[in-house]
């Protein structure tokens, strides 16, 4: 049986992480601007950030892939991010994203497949999960946003799923549990805005645990609850929630303490 390499995540902040696996360095949604601005989302819509990133975009160090859930929200890609894109040698994102994006960008549609790979390193393989960001029928307004389910050779509890920004659905159930996952990175935050009252733009805790209750990952890492106004639950709303859910679910929970290196077992 191969055995998987280390596996190393870095929360930056807000849906921001370094996976650094292999050899490989993996950028998921890059947001590396100071706190202070104000972003706004369209049709109303709009957020301050709160706290700037633990990692600053100049110590990153070599990129060779970014894994873009979506490039139109400024909590996910702003402007210090974008600039980084030109310096890693793949960016991975929706569709629509990548015609927007344009040169050295992969564009990938919910269960489609692509394989990043080098010759010193291992192939790691990557699968896009669907994500609805808001409620029904929101799509024309939210636009289209993925997740990424990765895969190697040797990983002993399953694929690493980044969730992207999404409420939970049907179909993101149903993708997720065709695919065994080990690691999962939560994004979560309960997002609601002031113009369009109790509607939901990603995950709740609750949400979140009811998620891990069936598919019973080995790690499950909530990222996307701080930094930014618009994010309703905090660290403790997910403590509390994930509190109350079976034992195997409330222990597989991992904080990570921004800007600190986490091996994770894979």
């Amino acid at each position: 049986m191969s055995t998987s390499p280390p596996l190393r995540i870095t929360h930056i902040g807000g849906p921001t992480t370094l996976i650094e696996v292999g050899g490989w360095r993996l950028l998921t949604d890059p947001t590396f601007d100071p706190p202070g601005a104000r972003y706004t989302f369209g049709w109303g819509t709009s957020s301050r950030k709160v706290t700037g990133p633990a990692v600053p975009a100049a110590d990153l160090g070599e990129i060779h892939a970014v894994l873009l859930s979506h490039d139109h929200h400024g909590d996910n890609l702003d402007d210090t991010g974008r600039a980084l894109l030109t310096n890693a040698d793949t960016v991975l994102t929706t569709a629509s994203g990548a015609r927007r994006l344009g040169e050295h960008t992969r564009g990938l549609h919910p269960g489609q497949t692509t394989r990043l790979t080098h010759p010193e390193r291992p192939t790691i393989e990557v699968t896009a999960t669907p994500c609805r960001h808001g409620p029904p029928l929101s799509r024309p307004l939210v636009g289209d946003v993925i997740g990424f389910a990765l895969r190697w050779t040797g990983q002993r509890h399953g694929a690493l799923w980044i969730t992207g920004d999404t409420v939970l659905t049907r179909r993101v159930r149903a993708a997720a549990t065709r695919i065994p996952i080990g690691t999962v990175l939560l994004h979560l935050g309960g997002v609601r805005f002031p113009v369009s009252g109790p509607l939901r733009y990603s995950m709740t805790a609750r949400q979140a645990a009811h998620l891990c209750a069936a598919l019973r990952p080995h790690t499950a890492i909530p990222v996307h609850y701080e930094g930014w106004q618009h994010f309703q639950e905090p660290r403790e709303a997910i403590e509390r929630a994930f509190h109350d859910a079976p034992p195997a679910v409330r222990d597989s929970i991992r904080w990570l303490t921004p800007g600190e290196p986490t091996t994770v077992t894979a």
